[in-house]
């Protein structure tokens, strides 16, 4: 029934979140080990987030029903409807390639940076752009798909019925347990396109993506190999690293960026004392159209 056999790494990670949350929420953060796992579920949100991506793009079973059942099942713990990646991720990022037609792209925020500011605003940035083209999309798809439309609506509903019930149970709890890591995965799942993409070349066939090597990719699914992604967008997750090593000797090497965590703390943090690790933009002889 499963896609690709690994995709039971999938299915742990969309198992484990709603346990732990239903754990945490009777247990509370009393204790060091509760406190602990609740930085699993932080954790967990951000794997959440690169299966939602991925079932977007080639879906985890062979089987129909159980692909709706999944994506109602994903809204439900993202805390957002699975749609939206169509018509932000496919139809536009992955058409455009983080160049000058791409709505989120990140240089078109006021200045090409790439910082710790940036990489914290560009959620908010991202959002406030995609969101119009949610709605512009659903009422184009109203018009010519209804039942898909309706479909559509049912992930809102049903995500608004199920924070409705836990609000009313436990306000407290539903912010904590629910509400906050929601937010964190979906911050974690816009961030992640400036961390990809910021000071890369939007004008460039090749050196549009930054790559991240390391236990990144193991533990939430390749995310990191993401000029191979772009390169194979119906290639299943697994099939990246095989591809990789092609597109890694390609693009420039500033964008072989190692383990992301080192990548993040050299780049945002070492880089306020040390000029020598601050980005440098690849656009630098470009401008966005």
């Amino acid at each position: 029934m499963l896609y690709k056999q690994r995709d039971w790494q999938s299915l742990l990670y969309l198992g484990m979140q709603p346990l732990l949350m239903l754990y945490l929420w009777q247990t509370g953060l009393t204790s060091t080990i509760n406190k602990l796992l609740f930085c699993l579920l932080l954790f967990l949100t951000l794997g959440i987030s690169v299966i939602h991506h991925n079932h977007c793009h080639l879906h985890i079973w062979r089987n129909k029903q159980l692909n709706r059942i999944t994506d109602i099942w994903i809204t439900l713990l993202q805390g957002h409807p699975s749609f939206v990646f169509y018509p932000a991720h496919i139809a536009n990022h992955h058409r455009y390639h983080h160049g000058p037609k791409d709505e989120a792209r990140t240089y078109r925020f006021g200045s090409d940076s790439n910082n710790l500011l940036g990489y914290v605003l560009h959620p908010l940035q991202a959002a406030w752009v995609l969101y119009p083209l949610f709605i512009t999309w659903l009422i184009r798809i109203k018009h010519k798909k209804t039942n898909v439309f309706y479909y559509y609506l049912r992930q809102y509903l049903v995500l608004g019925l199920a924070w409705i019930i836990l609000a009313t149970i436990d306000y407290h709890k539903f912010l904590t347990f629910i509400l906050l890591p929601q937010l964190h995965g979906l911050h974690w799942l816009l961030a992640t396109n400036y961390l990809q993409h910021a000071h890369a070349n939007g004008h460039s066939r090749i050196n549009f993506a930054r790559n991240f090597e390391g236990w990144v990719n193991p533990l939430l699914f390749n995310i990191g190999l993401h000029t191979t992604h772009h390169r194979h967008p119906r290639a299943h997750w697994s099939e990246l690293s095989s591809l990789h090593p092609h597109y890694r000797q390609q693009v420039d090497p500033r964008l072989n960026a190692g383990p992301l965590l080192a990548y993040m703390f050299r780049t945002y943090f070492l880089s306020l004392f040390r000029p020598r690790w601050r980005s440098q933009s690849l656009m630098q002889h470009h401008k966005d159209a």
